[in-house]
């Protein structure tokens, strides 16, 4: 498959009509550099790690300058473009070009994908049918409720009926998928339930439920929390059944952020699985592999298994991937052997890792593990079950290869 990403820029809160009342980046604060896997040995900070992660754009970037970029890319693909996706900081929607950009992308006669959309911008319905007739075949696009005056008030969409009226249309001809965040109180319960239906009769394909983060524990690393004051969150067992009891309820495609996939079974199917289990490599050495405390009982029930004992250490925050080095400041350093695994994509930089964590006189080697151990609801709503066992071992396996590689 030969894919072409769209890149048009935009800023959070600025090229959307203004901040969802719920996003990630409300309050957002400058911070310095993370430090990631994609930094120099010796370099803290990379663009990934300062611009990328805080989606850093000056604005919308001018249609001509993205046409030169398309066209800049295309001269460098080899095969035929079975897919365009067009994706950016801002909200596509709300691209002053939006039209010609999609007349344009449409020339190239290959399905187009919005990756991301609140449907802020749409103020004409008629848009839905200009957007089937020029290759639209795929939508992503955040909800919230199926009520105008719910996303008025919490999405800040000034004309709320349109944008519903937008997704209608489109749910008729092409695969949409549908993204709500979560506010307990305002659209969980029967808010919750209705919209689904609501959804489901439409014909949209599949709805993924996003469980909303208002502390730095639950992944806002942005020195921006809380994003609401007094607003309850649901604790990580209660939205997963949560996400269980909406399943039951609809035939549609539903998944949950951080948790669950009820269709497959996801995360970690391994654990269901004990034959494939059993294919994974033997634990034959020690070491500590640093998690969050949402996968922690999941990787330590599959590592022994295979006969590591003890072996994993989660920190306070939740998401593995969202991990800085204020969490590493938090661990017990006596308990910790000299061999530190901490996640491949958390945002910490190898060497100030390795300083914090030999502070207290140890030398402590730090080794950067796989990407990803299994698919969040994010991931997984894209994927068969097979898909995802294939992550999960090829994962997992790599992460005992590296203990037995590299520890004690």
């Amino acid at each position: 498959m030969v894919q072409l990403t769209v890149d048009i820029g935009g800023r959070p809160g600025v090229d959307c009509r203004g901040f969802c009342s719920y996003c990630y980046f409300k309050h957002a604060k400058e911070v310095p550099a993370f430090g990631c896997r994609y930094c120099l040995p010796f370099t803290k900070g990379c663009d990934y790690c300062t611009r990328s992660v805080q989606e850093k754009y000056s604005g919308f970037i001018p249609l001509r300058d993205v046409a030169e970029k398309v066209l800049a890319d295309l001269q460098v693909l080899s095969g035929d473009l079975t897919r365009i996706t067009i994706s950016g900081g801002g909200d596509p929607s709300c691209y002053p070009e939006f039209s010609d950009l999609i007349e344009l992308l449409g020339t190239l006669e290959a399905p187009l994908h919005i990756g991301y959309t609140s449907g802020k911008g749409f103020d004409n319905p008629d848009i839905a049918d200009f957007l089937i007739e020029n290759g639209l075949q795929e939508i992503s696009f955040t909800v919230f409720s199926h009520k105008p005056e719910l996303r008025r008030s919490f999405m800040n969409d000034p004309t709320p009926d349109a944008s519903l009226e937008v997704l209608l249309r489109l749910a008729k001809e092409i695969d949409v998928y549908a993204a709500l965040v979560i506010l307990p109180g305002v659209n969980d319960g029967d808010e919750l339930y209705n919209t689904i239906h609501w959804l489901e009769q439409a014909g949209v394909k599949g709805t993924i439920l996003m469980r909303f983060a208002n502390t730095p524990e639950q992944g806002l690393i942005l020195n921006n929390a809380p994003i609401i004051s007094d607003q309850p969150v649901h604790s990580i067992e209660e939205f997963s059944r949560l996400v269980r009891s909406v399943k039951k309820i609809t035939h549609m495609r539903i998944s949950g952020t951080p948790l669950c996939d009820p269709d497959l079974g996801s995360p970690f199917i391994l654990l269901k699985e004990n034959k494939l289990l059993q294919t994974l490599p033997k634990v034959t050495k020690h070491a500590s592999i640093i998690t969050g405390s949402i996968a922690a009982p999941y990787i330590s029930q599959i590592i022994e298994s295979r006969g590591g004992k003890k072996l994993v250490t989660p920190v306070k925050k939740e998401i593995a991937d969202l991990i800085t080095v204020d969490d590493l400041k938090g661990l017990n350093l006596h308990e910790l052997p000299e061999t530190i695994i901490i996640p491949g994509r958390s945002f910490v930089h190898n060497s100030e890792a390795e300083r914090i964590l030999s502070a207290d006189g140890v030398q402590r080697t730090i080794i950067r593990g796989p990407d990803m151990l299994t698919a969040d609801g994010e991931t997984s709503m894209g994927m068969t079950r097979d898909e995802v066992l294939s992550l999960e071992l090829e994962g997992f396996r790599t992460l005992i290869n590296l203990i037995n590689q590299w520890g004690a």
